[in-house]
């Protein structure tokens, strides 16, 4: 699955991209953000992230900005299926690349396939520590369901407080939003 905005090429990971990604994501201020990626984070641990097994259904994109060259790697976008079976945006963006709207910019574009696969309604969710990434949840238009959750954070090696936000893209199925969400 591939996504093209005005800016950015969403394209799967090959193994050619390891090298580029552990550059991109070798920031201890990104990977502790992060439920799954452990810090510090290697080139051998982007060359594992990049051959472990894919949703087939749900996509997991590498973001790249274009340019008159070679596009250059800034950041990963994709969805996820929680312990709830609800499915769950998530996106890092590199540090060089903070405050320039791509996080924005790819998550719209993420959020285009997934209604195009059918999906009514995303989770998101933030630490509690990082409120730029409540900003680009709140710009997409999710809105915070009122809880927070323990979440696991690889790199912190401990669970870390998130705020828990939901986005219907169609007719939601009525749940209790607070048990899916923090499931």
């Amino acid at each position: 699955m591939f996504a093209r905005t005005q800016r950015l090429l969403l394209r799967p990971g090959w193994a050619e991209d390891a090298p580029a990604l552990a550059g991109a994501i070798g920031d201890e201020r990104i990977v502790r953000n992060l439920a799954t990626a452990p810090w510090p984070f290697s080139l051998r641990d982007a060359q594992a992230f990049l051959a472990s097994p894919r949703d087939p259904v749900l996509p997991s994109l590498l973001i790249f900005e274009r340019t008159s060259g070679e596009p250059r790697l800034v950041g990963a976008c994709g969805l996820g299926r929680r312990p709830s079976g609800a499915v769950e945006m998530g996106y890092w963006i590199a540090r060089g690349h903070w405050g320039q709207g791509f996080a924005t910019e790819a998550c719209t574009a993420l959020i285009d396939i997934a209604r195009t696969l059918g999906l009514t309604c995303l989770q998101g969710s933030h630490f509690i520590d990082n409120p730029a990434s409540a900003r680009v949840l709140e710009k997409l238009g999710f809105a915070p369901v009122g809880l927070t959750a323990p979440r696991m954070s690889c790199a912190r090696g401990t669970e870390a407080h998130a705020r828990l936000y939901w986005l219907a893209l169609g007719e939601c199925i009525d749940v209790d939003e607070g048990k899916a969400l923090a499931a």
